[in-house]
């Protein structure tokens, strides 16, 4: 699929992985739909990339669709839609305290992977209405982002890795689910990437997950996943997959 004049949108888009994202479709002739939490990050991105800003709680489906609706009144059905809004989160089942966490592992799994269903499924209906742009009948391509934590989780991340596993097992049911209408599906599974959620750990925690990646030997950066999100658009044969972005990594247990 040809990436030049096609609408894309990128939901947390404003910072790290959605920013480099955003920025990359636009270089490739995209018009591109920013939408984050923050309105203003996001009309600050969509100002420099010449596309358009949206705030939008993924969580919110109401709010989704009404942005989803504006995108292609202005710019035509989305063919392109990444979903990089998340949140990362950090807490023990059983916390020193004892105090239940049921609160912060529904919150987690609302935005990361509730969100990601939303976004999938009013982009997927979307698509569905549009023509087809070649003589596969291709209609449109959704990535999805789940992490490495999905398979590697470390300890505290129950419910972090519960969203990603989430995000990627729907993948492979949601593209044969939409292949008929020339819809592809797939995951990017990032290792540790610099991005705010990163910039977080602390340095012993942040040089111990170094250790555990063989090469390069360093944080992956965000244009190197935006890299791999522009492939996945053009080529056709990238559909139902969840894909490994991290160096050959395993995360440690800690």
């Amino acid at each position: 699929m040809k990436i030049e004049g096609a609408t894309a949108l990128v939901t947390g888009g404003a910072s790290g992985l959605g920013a480099a994202t955003a920025r990359r479709l636009a270089r490739a002739g995209a018009k591109v739909a920013v939408l984050d939490l923050s309105a203003s990050a996001a009309e600050s991105i969509a100002e420099e990339i010449g596309g358009f800003g949206f705030g939008a709680d993924v969580a919110d489906g109401a709010r989704l669709e009404a942005v989803f609706t504006e995108v292609k009144d202005q710019l035509g059905a989305p063919r392109i839609v990444v979903s990089c809004a998340g949140i990362g989160t950090a807490q023990r089942i059983l916390p020193k305290d004892g105090a239940l966490t049921l609160d912060s592992f529904e919150r987690t799994i609302r935005t990361n992977l509730i969100g990601t269903y939303s976004v999938m499924n009013i982009a997927a209906r979307l698509m569905a209405e549009a023509d087809p742009l070649d003589d596969d009948g291709a209609r449109g391509v959704i990535i999805n982002t789940a992490s490495v934590a999905f398979e590697d989780g470390q300890i505290g991340q129950a419910a972090y890795a519960a969203s990603k596993g989430g995000v990627a097992s729907m993948t492979l049911p949601a593209a044969r689910e939409l292949a008929r209408f020339g819809i592809r599906v797939m995951t990017i599974a990032p290792g540790l990437f610099e991005t705010g959620m990163s910039a977080g750990l602390p340095d012993d925690i942040r040089a111990d997950i170094l250790k555990s990646v063989p090469y390069p030997s360093r944080m992956g950066l965000p244009d190197e996943f935006a890299m791999l999100v522009e492939q996945i658009a053009v080529n056709p044969m990238l559909n139902g997959s969840v894909i490994r972005l991290d160096g050959a990594a395993r995360m440690p247990a800690k």
